[in-house]
């Protein structure tokens, strides 16, 4: 462990935090509709994780306990408008948030979240926060998922430019689709699927975790029954390049804060804004 990343560790058992210069720390989580318990002690664990940013996605309505337990830990939250099924959320503690309302799919737009962060060396960074509907009841199967990758996927190739920041922009979340390729292989998700995880990198934005490990099979949900494990939980960067580096935190899942791992990313700024 190097000096700076001892450094860094005594600050969060502290409870300080502080940025990285050139970095940013971003952080997703599936927070499986967690009832107030268990949203404060989910709260808890992110304010000690080396994030500067967390993406949260299936929160519940209202979100009021996990967005109260977040400011209690120095968090500002901003989260999807509206919508009575799940919401997405991102908070941040460094820089200054701005909250971009106007960057939302035509379909459940609640289930975006997105913000600039404006860094106190003067660049700014786009993080989009994204909860995918899951395949849904027999009567309405894939019918809310599907439009809503429709839509997102219609953005994507405007997104930066509607964002307007000097740095990155990464986009994150559980979007409930794995990869073309993923092993184990899932008969159930159709060519639509897979249309819409390649939408991204048609935009401009790959894929963090593929990018770093070309060969790594690593899960971030596992279903119930089967056992069988699903790369749901994604994070995508334009420019790739940007990625210091990305994994899976399996914490969460094997403590019983989620259901789902986190998965962890450093961005790298552009030597010109520092």
């Amino acid at each position: 462990m190097s000096g700076d990343d001892r450094q860094q560790l005594s600050l969060l058992q502290r409870g300080e935090h502080h940025a990285r210069p050139g970095q940013v720390r971003v952080l997703t989580l599936n927070v499986q509709h967690a009832n107030p318990a268990r949203s404060r002690r989910q709260a808890e664990w992110l304010a000690v994780q080396d994030a500067d940013v967390v993406v949260l996605t299936e929160v519940t309505p209202g979100a009021h306990a996990i967005t109260q337990a977040l400011g209690e830990h120095e968090f500002t939250v901003h989260l999807g408008d509206g919508g009575s099924d799940y919401l997405t959320v991102v908070a941040s503690r460094i820089g200054n948030q701005e909250p971009a309302p106007e960057i939302h799919p035509g379909y459940l737009p609640h289930r975006c979240a997105a913000i600039r962060l404006h860094l106190d060396d003067g660049s700014s960074v786009g993080v989009v926060g994204l909860y995918v509907p899951s395949r849904g009841p027999q009567e309405r199967r894939n019918v809310d998922k599907r439009l809503f990758q429709d839509a997102v996927a219609e953005m994507l190739p405007a997104l930066a430019d509607d964002l307007a920041v000097t740095g990155p922009v990464v986009i994150a979340g559980d979007l409930n689709v794995v990869e073309p390729g993923h092993k184990p292989h899932h008969t159930v998700f159709g060519a639509w699927e897979y249309t819409f995880y390649r939408a991204f990198d048609a935009a401009g934005y790959g894929d963090a975790f593929r990018h770093h490990h070309p060969d790594l099979d690593d899960h971030s949900w596992y279903g119930r029954r089967s056992g069988a494990g699903y790369r749901f939980d994604h994070l995508f960067c334009s420019p790739v390049g940007a990625i210091a580096d990305c994994c899976y935190v399996h914490e969460p899942r094997t403590s019983g804060l989620s259901d789902h791992a986190a998965m962890t990313a450093t961005i790298t700024l552009p030597t010109g804004t520092l």
